[in-house]
């Protein structure tokens, strides 16, 4: 039987990491770390990393990353912006950190994504292209097919 107080303090820190998840989507392109958004939700970096992972199945790291990916393949798929320019719009300051992670989740790197993808969501809805183009997070993405020559 889960007593009171328990139960309270795991509503109190569900609360709390709802909003470090909002501050995710709303700041992503600011310099976010997992130390400052432990401080902002007074909890302990530790305490919230494992916290999230719990509550959303990924770290306040990966969820990041996943925010900052998406709004880069929206950015490129416009096409007027080098892959440099979106790595730093988005809020990555190294862009071999961007690129890796954005080949992880989307498949193929990001200038390859640029190149191929400038027109996949035209004619869509915004919030139909979103789902449509969202990356798979924790490297789901399939293997490029071995080219054989």
């Amino acid at each position: 039987m889960t007593s009171r107080p328990a139960e309270a303090q795991r509503l109190g820190d569900l609360a709390r990491l709802r909003r470090v998840r909002d501050r995710i989507d709303r700041e992503y392109a600011q310099p976010l770390d997992v130390e400052a958004l432990a401080r902002g939700a007074h909890m302990s970096a530790g305490h919230l990393s494992r916290e999230f992972r719990r509550a959303y199945g990924e770290s306040p790291y990966s969820y990041l990353m996943t925010r900052r990916i998406e709004r880069a393949m929206a950015l490129l798929r416009r096409g007027d912006l080098s892959v440099t320019e979106v790595c730093f719009a988005v809020g990555c300051s190294s862009l071999g950190t961007f690129s890796t992670r954005f080949t992880e989740l989307v498949g193929v790197p990001p200038s390859v994504y640029r190149r191929e993808r400038a027109d996949a969501a035209a004619g869509m809805s915004p919030c139909v292209a979103k789902q449509v183009t969202r990356p798979i997070r924790n490297r789901e993405a399939p293997a490029p097919a071995p080219h054989l020559a």
